[in-house]
């Protein structure tokens, strides 16, 4: 079975109110992990490669284990780029395989944001030399810092803006700001409250920008960014084994859950991914001092992913159980 694009997935998503897990991938056993939670739960996944992970792994490397992958799994699996910054790094991502693509826009004028994700659509949707590609755009900013993406200042999407951007371009989702933020570091603790154990609370997010994009864009599948929770038990684990992260905090799952709910067809997640790994190589150095076979530790960081994704895929993203949905079968 090969890759396929987001557009089936997207569809059967928004008709089941539920979510796709779109985990940013870097290594094999962050991919064997995620994987093996998919396969368990029987869940559609989108395996995203960002800027810095062609960088660090190669984009062949990983391109060729998202294919064992899905040959491993039978599991529908989308390959995606996350962040795309230009029409050059779509187009070779588009021409090596990749079936998704974003190209994210934000920080660039309105105008200008839609001329580049136009040029990037009509090059995806032209099936001349490669399959339909699917194509993700984004308006509004998020703040914090995710590999070569960073913004001090978020700034919400308009919805008055989102009709216009979405006829223009032709793209075939939307990801929006409402509040989500990308790292370990969502937002600092003048932004939050705390609760009775002095643990910060984040902002809300902003559900009445959802709504009313989701009303201008009826049926139209909306992303969010930035949604990792920060699970404080691998925060803990990775301060109790020599790290120091304090005061981390992330999105609330429950908020999440609510968006998946509704027009949000895709949640991405990466930050859980990184702590979750760490937490189990920081773990496993102070247990066991003596050992430096990589097998041994990375396989605790894989035991960890594969735990945090299981949990996302049954709990937060409601899409466990949906493989043979996005399937036909």
């Amino acid at each position: 079975m090969p890759l396929i694009s987001t557009k089936e997935m997207f569809k059967k998503a928004y008709e089941g109110n539920y979510a796709i897990g779109a985990f940013n991938v870097n290594n094999m056993e962050i991919i064997q992990g995620i994987v093996e939670a998919a396969m368990e739960e029987k869940a559609p996944l989108i395996l995203q490669v960002s800027s810095g992970a062609r960088k660090y792994a190669n984009p062949v490397y990983l391109r060729k284990m998202v294919e064992a992958a899905v040959e491993v799994s039978g599991l529908p699996i989308c390959l995606h780029l996350d962040h795309g910054d230009s029409f050059e790094l779509c187009k070779s991502c588009i021409d090596g395989g990749f079936t998704s693509v974003m190209i994210d826009g934000s920080s660039l004028s309105y105008e200008d944001n839609i001329a580049l994700t136009k040029k990037v659509v009509e090059y995806a949707h032209d099936t001349t030399n490669h399959p339909y590609v699917t194509v993700e755009g984004e308006l509004g900013t998020l703040a914090g810092i995710e590999d070569e993406v960073q913004h001090e200042v978020g700034s919400y999407t308009k919805p008055e803006e989102v009709i216009d951007f979405v006829t223009r371009t032709g793209v075939d989702s939307l990801a929006i700001a409402i509040g989500t933020s990308h790292g370990a570091y969502k937002f600092t603790a003048d932004q939050c409250t705390r609760d009775e154990n002095g643990v910060l609370v984040p902002p809300p997010l902003r559900f009445d920008i959802l709504e009313a994009v989701s009303e201008k864009l009826p049926g139209f599948p909306i992303v969010l960014h930035g949604s990792s929770s920060v699970p404080q038990n691998f925060v803990q684990i990775i301060n109790a084994n020599g790290g120091k992260m304090p005061d981390a905090v992330g999105i609330p799952e429950a908020q999440l859950r609510k968006a998946a709910s509704m027009s949000v067809c895709k949640i991405n997640i990466d930050s859980d991914l990184r702590l979750a790994c760490t937490a189990g190589i920081r773990k496993h150095f102070n247990e066991h001092p003596e050992h430096f076979d990589p097998r041994q530790y990375l396989g605790d960081a894989r035991a960890n992913i594969k735990e945090i994704v299981r949990h996302k895929l049954v709990n937060v993203l409601g899409c466990a159980g949906k493989a043979d949905e996005i399937l036909g079968k």
